[in-house]
């Protein structure tokens, strides 16, 4: 492969998170660089948690990736089982140990560790009730994205800290909250931007800055089409 050949590849690889990262999915599928299995299992997966759709297209482009790299498919094989289990969509009856064995084996993984281990962090916390455990996780993913300089890591792994921190009566838990959000609109990460939106309103006090964000987060999802995010909302709204 010469190197214009490469740069190509590499110039389209990005071009397709950049849209992955606006939630416009579709649109990253369409492009050339989209082709390769690594790539498309991942615009798959994340599409599917996002959009709750027919995870069929993931699903095969998951089985494809896995022939070639066991531990890549199965991290995101581990991401597929858990969004049947989270969002009962049909969950099959291994989920629960396809998601575990998929993001423990992912921790061994040098390219895969730090996003293993906040998945292993989720699946600890939801899974198992493991508060301790899964700040344990939540900790060391925090420490491998300050290293490895990856924000969208950080951001994910202080949201859930910063989520524990209030539940414990920790104000500076608000701190966690408000980074994760800013992390994620500088990052230009819309679906999870608005998601932290929303988690970030519902821990401030009835005002006009919670108001605003939660009507930002609404807006993201209807025009997006995330689905579990909208529905959170719309069930917000009615209970107010």
């Amino acid at each position: 492969m010469g190197l214009n050949t490469t740069y190509t590849a590499r110039s389209a690889a990005d071009a397709a998170r950049s849209l992955k990262h606006a939630g416009r999915w579709d649109l990253a599928l369409e492009l050339p660089g989209a082709e390769t299995a690594a790539l498309r299992a991942e615009l798959l997966t994340d599409r599917f948690f996002w959009r709750l759709d027919d995870p069929t297209e993931a699903e095969a482009a998951v089985t494809v990736l896995s022939q070639k790299d066991p531990a890549l498919g199965g991290f995101y094989d581990a991401q597929l089982a858990y969004t049947r289990l989270l969002f009962d969509l049909d969950p099959r009856s291994d989920d629960e140990g396809r998601a575990r064995t998929g993001f423990f084996r992912a921790t061994k993984d040098q390219r895969l560790m730090g996003w293993a281990t906040f998945w292993t962090g989720i699946v600890t916390e939801n899974f198992d009730d493991a508060l301790g455990h899964a700040r344990e996780h939540y900790t060391r993913a925090l420490d491998s994205a300050l290293e490895n300089g990856d924000l969208l890591l950080e951001s994910y792994a202080i949201r859930h800290l910063g989520a524990m921190a209030l539940a414990d009566g920790d104000p500076a838990g608000l701190d966690d909250l408000r980074r994760s959000y800013q992390l994620r609109a500088a990052l230009g990460a819309r679906p999870q931007t608005a998601a932290a939106a929303a988690t970030y309103a519902a821990a401030l006090p009835p005002a006009a800055e919670a108001e605003q964000l939660t009507g930002l987060a609404a807006r993201t999802a209807r025009e997006l089409g995330l689905t579990w995010l909208n529905q959170a909302l719309q069930v917000r709204s009615a209970h107010q």
